[in-house]
C-alpha cells in the first residue's frame, strides 16, 4: 500500500513538472497622437505674393521716340530721378523758334515805346497832332501783348522741352516698362509702372463660392513659402466684386497687421484662411474602432504603458479624419495604428517617432 501511495506522489510530481506555464502577452508597439482640442476651422490654404498697396504708370505728357531707358524692372528709384528720355530734336527746335520770335517782337515792343514817348513829348510841347500819339500808344500795346504772348510761347516751349525727361515723383521700385528705347510713343501712352515699397499688403485669388462665403470672423495667416516660420495675420481690405473670367476666382486683398523685413515686393506667399468653431477632437480614420455596432479608441496610459478602451460619439468622418463630440480629453493619446490588435490592459511600446 505504501509503495502505491510513493508511486502516485512520483507520477502527480511528474505531471506537474511536465505543465508549462503560459507565455506572457507580447508588449504590442503603438503609433498614437496627442489629442489637441481644435477651436478654429480651416478654410483653406492659397497662393499669393506680397504687392505694393499704392501704384502708379506714368507716360509722357509729349509724342516721341523714346531715346533711353534709365532704369530696368526692379531697381529702387528716389524722387526727382531719371526714368526715360525722348529724343528732344522736335522740343529744341520748338524752344529755338519762340526765342527767334520773342526777340522779334522785343524789338518791336523797343521800337514802339520809343515812338510812343516821342509823340507824347511832342503832344505835350502843343507840337504833335493828338491821332499820332493815340496811334503810338495803340502799337505800343499791341507791341506788348504780342512780347508777352511770345514770352508765354517760349516758356511752354521750354516746358515741353523738360517733358521729354521722364522722372518719378516719389520714391518707388519699377516693377513694369511697357515700352522699349527705340519706340514711338504718344502723349499719355503708358510707359512705366511703379509700386511705392512702403506700404505692403498680400494678394491672393479665392475660389468664387468660398469669396462669396467667408465669415465675418476669418482670420488669414500670411506665411512666407521658402520661410513658413515668418508670418504674421492680415485682414481683408478689398475683395473685388467680379470673378476673373476664365479663373472664376476673385482677388483678394490683405491689410498685414505686421511687415517682416523678409516680406519684399513679389515674396512668394502662402495664406491660410481660418474660422473660429467650438472646440472639437478630430483624429486620424485610423484610430476609431467599430465593436457590435458601438465606436470606440484606444487610449494610452503614458504610466503603466498599457492601452484601454473608450466609447465615443462620431459627430461626422470623412477619408482621412473623425471628428468626435467629446469623450476625449486634450493631451490624452490616442492609439493610431493596428487598433484591432488590443486587448484592454494590453501592455505596449510607446513609438518615440510617432506623431504628436
Amino acid at each position: 500500500m505504501k509503495r502505491l501511495t510513493g508511486v502516485t506522489l512520483m507520477a502527480l510530481l511528474i505531471s506537474a513538472c511536465s505543465k508549462e506555464e503560459p507565455p506572457p502577452e507580447p508588449v504590442r508597439p503603438v503609433l498614437f497622437v496627442e489629442v489637441k482640442p481644435q477651436a478654429e476651422e480651416s478654410l483653406g490654404r492659397f497662393a499669393g505674393n506680397i504687392a505694393a498697396r499704392y501704384e502708379s504708370t506714368l507716360g509722357f505728357r509729349v509724342s516721341g521716340r523714346i531715346a533711353q531707358r534709365s532704369v530696368d524692372v526692379g531697381a529702387e528709384v528716389k524722387k526727382g530721378d531719371m526714368l526715360a528720355v525722348l529724343d528732344p530734336t522736335d522740343q529744341q527746335n520748338q524752344v529755338r523758334s519762340t526765342q527767334g520770335d520773342l526777340a522779334r517782337v522785343e524789338a518791336q515792343l523797343i521800337n514802339a515805346q520809343a515812338n510812343a514817348r516821342r509823340q507824347q513829348e511832342l503832344f505835350d510841347r502843343g507840337v504833335g497832332a493828338q491821332a499820332a500819339l493815340d496811334v503810338a500808344v495803340t502799337d505800343l500795346k499791341t507791341s506788348q501783348s504780342s512780347f508777352d504772348q511770345s514770352k508765354a510761347a517760349l516758356q511752354q516751349a521750354k516746358d515741353q522741352l523738360s517733358y521729354s525727361e521722364l522722372r518719378t515723383d516719389h520714391d518707388a521700385v519699377v516693377t513694369q516698362w511697357k515700352v522699349e528705347a527705340g519706340q514711338v510713343v504718344s502723349a499719355g501712352e503708358q510707359v512705366v509702372t511703379l509700386a511705392r515699397p512702403d506700404i505692403k499688403e498680400a494678394v491672393i485669388d479665392l475660389p468664387g463660392p468660398l469669396a462669396e462665403q467667408l465669415p465675418n470672423d476669418v482670420v488669414f495667416k500670411v506665411a512666407s513659402q521658402l520661410e513658413p516660420d515668418i508670418n504674421t495675420t492680415a485682414t481683408l481690405r478689398e475683395l473685388e466684386p467680379q470673378a476673373e473670367s476664365t479663373t472664376r476666382t476673385r482677388r483678394a486683398r490683405l491689410t498685414l497687421a505686421d511687415t517682416p523685413p523678409s516680406f519684399r515686393l513679389g515674396t512668394a506667399i502662402s495664406v491660410t484662411l481660418s474660422s473660429a468653431i467650438e472646440p472639437r477632437i478630430e483624429l486620424p480614420l485610423t484610430a476609431l474602432q467599430e465593436v457590435d455596432g458601438k465606436q470606440q479608441i484606444w487610449i494610452v496610459d503614458t504610466q503603466n504603458q498599457t492601452v484601454s478602451p473608450r466609447l465615443v460619439q462620431v459627430v461626422s468622418r470623412n477619408t482621412d479624419s473623425v471628428v468626435l463630440a467629446g469623450g476625449v480629453k486634450g493631451g490624452e493619446r490616442v492609439v493610431t495604428a493596428g487598433v484591432n490588435s488590443l486587448k484592454p490592459g494590453q501592455k505596449v511600446k510607446v513609438d518615440k517617432d510617432s506623431p504628436r
